[in-house]
């Protein structure tokens, strides 16, 4: 019987240098968005003179069951609630935490699903493409997280159609392969979502029909790409059609990226859902290709 090597496998189970550094800046991160969240401030007032973290995150904070969107009904104002009454019960026991408690697990919460989309190796880079949504403290990065998970447990797709709805239009990966059983779990875990929440909170979900109406067709702010979802949309179906048929997995996040309502500029973090759904030589092989350092045969 071959003895162990004890210290090879201490060396192997011992953190790589990548991941340490990562571990490293991912903490320091943390306690910057911290430090820096203040929901008193008005970000959007130039003379506040003040760099203010987490104030997509006062979205999701002082929720009030009863009355979800009453002056909160404008999603470029910060504060709005936007997203159905589901979501809002479902992150409503962070709202028993105080402000501070609520700012840190809620971005503990977005760095480990770069973690998680990542892997250890590549947390540091997750960490720069992510840091403009981490600061804010948006819900772009969780939804990448469900789209990858959907692949495997569909009815993760739930979270995704019932938070910023147009991105579910990326199903059509399923209906295009025939998948009918990975999309029959995908839409019946939604509807079983929206029914149970619907009989506890009818009012709000009538409310939120009337706040979809009021803001179809409206783009976002300065923070967002200025290209609107009619254009955009198009583009990310003809991708998903594109890749369904070549099994090209990795286009179901960025064509569900592409149909957001609005594209803010922390969104782009969901490219960070290719990474699990590529393998490495995959991601060199199309960075030669963008780059022009493809070699010739």
């Amino acid at each position: 019987m071959r003895a162990i090597d004890r210290p090879s496998v201490l060396a192997a189970a011992r953190p790589s240098p990548r991941f340490l550094a990562g571990l490293v800046v991912a903490v320091g991160f943390w306690i910057l968005v911290i430090a820096l969240s203040d929901p008193t401030v008005d970000v959007t007032d130039p003379r506040s003179g003040r760099i203010v973290t987490a104030q997509d995150a006062r979205s999701y904070y002082g929720l009030n069951l009863s009355d979800l969107y009453t002056g909160r009904t404008n999603w470029n104002t910060i504060g709005a609630y936007p997203y159905s009454p589901a979501f809002a019960q479902l992150v409503y026991p962070l709202n028993l935490l105080p402000w501070t408690a609520f700012v840190a697990a809620w971005t503990a919460l977005l760095i480990l699903a770069v973690l998680a989309l990542t892997g250890p190796e590549l947390l540091l880079l997750g960490l720069v493409v992510g840091a403009m949504e981490i600061a804010g403290g948006n819900v772009s990065l969780v939804l990448a997280l469900a789209i990858v998970a959907g692949f495997r447990w569909p009815w993760t797709w739930a979270f995704v159609l019932l938070t910023k709805i147009t991105p579910g239009v990326a199903l059509l990966w399923f209906a295009l392969r025939r998948e009918w059983r990975q999309l029959a779990i995908a839409l019946g875990a939604t509807t079983a979502v929206a029914a149970a929440s619907f009989v506890l909170l009818p009012e709000q979900w009538r409310a939120w029909l009337e706040l979809l109406a009021s803001n179809t067709g409206k783009g976002g702010t300065w923070a967002a790409v200025p290209i609107p979802l009619l254009v955009r949309g198009p583009i990310g179906v003809a991708l998903i059609m594109w890749g369904a048929p070549r099994n090209q997995r990795w286009v179901v996040p960025v064509g569900a990226m592409l149909a957001l309502p609005a594209l803010w500029y922390g969104s782009l973090s969901m490219l960070l859902a290719v990474i699990p759904l590529t393998t490495p030589d995959e991601r060199r092989r199309a960075w030669a290709r963008v780059t022009g350092l493809a070699r010739r045969a």
